[in-house]
């Protein structure tokens, strides 16, 4: 780190989830040798009263500054936090709800309490809704919807919005009520979105303008493009017609004097 003018230096070491006397010396003899500035233990939150265990004795040996608490993606809810603040003293800094390096975020108490009674955690969504939002493109993509003009195209952008915010199943997740069986029945699958972009992506710009000229011919080419099947690519093409329709039906509300006061209420739904 000082011959190549380091700032920063993360030292990962091997994970151990049960306690180990030889390996507990050699954390504290790299403690020794690198004086670092904190000392952060990683703990599995599905892993209950043992990461409890784990986090008191890393404590009592290290000193540790802070804790991660990890796999918060899955049916847990994160209640070893609680414990393990009380246990060491020593507060939990960040959490991690995929396997990404974009998947580690600021620890919240306020939200991980309201996630540990089941509330959802709704603070979190709106921050990944924010940061996949693009204001120019709303706005536009309203102009778009007034004047009936909406593409596959756009509705391709809106999907790849929606998969910036991160894990369906963790967005669904965050959503008040929603416990480990809602989630179970919900039935999130991740591939629906992959399926949809090569679908869209197999079309050519004119047919993703207007699919009304997609015959069965263009349908079968379509799904031998996109490794899927003709039913899909029905299925996508119902989808986006429903859509319009729903969107036609708002523009006719705009036009009368009620319906203008309703819209006036309401945000797009993109």
């Amino acid at each position: 780190a000082n011959q190549k003018g380091y700032d920063m230096v993360f030292i990962d070491t091997a994970g151990r989830l049960q306690i180990d006397e030889v390996l507990m010396e050699e954390l504290e003899q790299i403690k020794e040798a690198v004086h670092p500035t904190e000392i952060l233990l990683t703990v599995d939150a599905m892993i209950g009263q043992e990461s409890v265990n784990v986090a008191e004795t890393f404590n009592n040996k290290l000193d540790i500054t802070g804790v991660i608490l990890t796999k918060l993606d899955g049916d847990t809810r994160g209640g070893a936090a609680l414990s393990i603040r009380y246990v060491t003293g020593k507060p939990i800094k960040f959490v991690g709800t995929g396997e990404k390096l974009d998947t580690i975020e600021p620890f919240y108490p306020d939200r991980m309490a309201s996630r540990i009674l089941g509330m959802g955690d709704v603070l979190t969504l709106i921050d990944k809704a924010q940061a996949a939002y693009d204001e120019k493109q709303a706005v536009e993509l309203e102009k778009k919807m007034r004047q009936q003009t909406f593409t596959l195209d756009d509705y391709l952008g809106q999907l790849m919005q929606l998969k910036k915010m991160g894990n369906l199943e963790q967005l669904v997740g965050m959503m008040p009520g929603m416990n480990a069986k809602a989630l179970k029945d919900a039935k999130v699958d991740e591939k629906v979105l992959v399926r949809t972009e090569a679908i869209i992506h197999s079309m050519t710009k004119k047919e993703r303008e207007h699919p009304e000229i997609i015959n069965a011919s263009r349908k079968k080419r379509i799904a031998q493009g996109s490794g899927t099947s003709v039913e899909e690519v029905n299925k996508l093409l119902k989808q986006f017609d429903q859509m319009l329709k729903m969107m036609r039906q708002f523009t006719e509300m705009g036009k009368t004097r009620k319906g203008k006061k309703m819209l006036g209420r309401m945000k797009m739904p993109f």
